[in-house]
């Protein structure tokens, strides 16, 4: 029995309904860490980066990208395609304290407060603000507000499925998530959720300026995403 969302996403799952489904999601997250890369020389940390599966496209665009990922299972399999590519590198959470002070210019954390408590949060947030350079930038993308629950979830998924080309491969997606361990963690633990103005607070606790971003990352526009600089 599964019993954390670490355990979770380190297994075989269904979350992406078929390959498009995952290929259009790390595509459209790849092309949104990309808009906010300053420079081609810069060093980006995508801190929760899941499968990565876009990770080279990113990589063109800067100097270094550190892939950071507490499965264990995920972070050898992502060890092992890019074993090739020096420019990037595959890291474990706890590895982050090793990176020198003000050797990264941009933190993306795409998708990931929701499996961690306030608590955990906050403390990632002050661990990451050291390393970031001067005028660097952390993201935390994906923000769960409350009441942006399944109903909004399942609306975004549909949505950007009819416009994909995986529609019928969603609503049998759908079907399969009824019985699943993704549904049973969601209601036995939940996803942390937030008020832009408390996202905003924490983040100004941990030392930063920040604000919210026009336009979330990826595909649900109920979501928001934060953008904090060191203050």
């Amino acid at each position: 029995m599964i019993a954390s969302w670490r355990e979770f996403w380190d297994r075989p799952h269904r979350i992406y309904v078929n390959d498009r489904h995952r290929q259009v999601h790390y595509e459209r997250v790849a092309a949104d860490i990309i808009g906010e890369i300053p420079d081609a020389q810069a060093a980006v940390l995508d801190y929760g980066c899941g499968e990565a599966v876009e990770a080279e496209t990113v990589a063109a665009r800067c100097k270094r990208l550190l892939l950071c990922e507490s499965a264990v299972n995920l972070r050898g399999t992502l060890k092992a395609r890019y074993a090739a590519r020096p420019e990037i590198s595959v890291i474990a959470p706890e590895e982050i304290d090793r990176l020198a002070d003000g050797s990264v210019d941009l933190v993306v954390a795409n998708s990931v407060l929701q499996y961690l408590t306030r608590e955990e949060c906050a403390d990632l947030a002050t661990r990451l603000r050291p390393k970031l350079s001067r005028g660097g930038r952390l993201i935390f993308a994906d923000v769960v507000p409350p009441g942006g629950g399944v109903v909004a979830d399942v609306s975004s998924l549909l949505s950007s499925a009819a416009r994909h080309g995986f529609f019928f491969a969603a609503l049998g997606g759908l079907a399969f998530t009824l019985v699943s361990d993704y549904r049973r963690l969601r209601q036995q633990i939940g996803l942390t959720t937030y008020e832009e103005s408390e996202i905003l607070a924490l983040l100004e606790r941990a030392g930063y300026r920040a604000r919210r971003r026009p336009k979330n990352f990826g595909f649900n526009q109920r979501r928001m995403t934060v953008i904090a600089e060191p203050g």
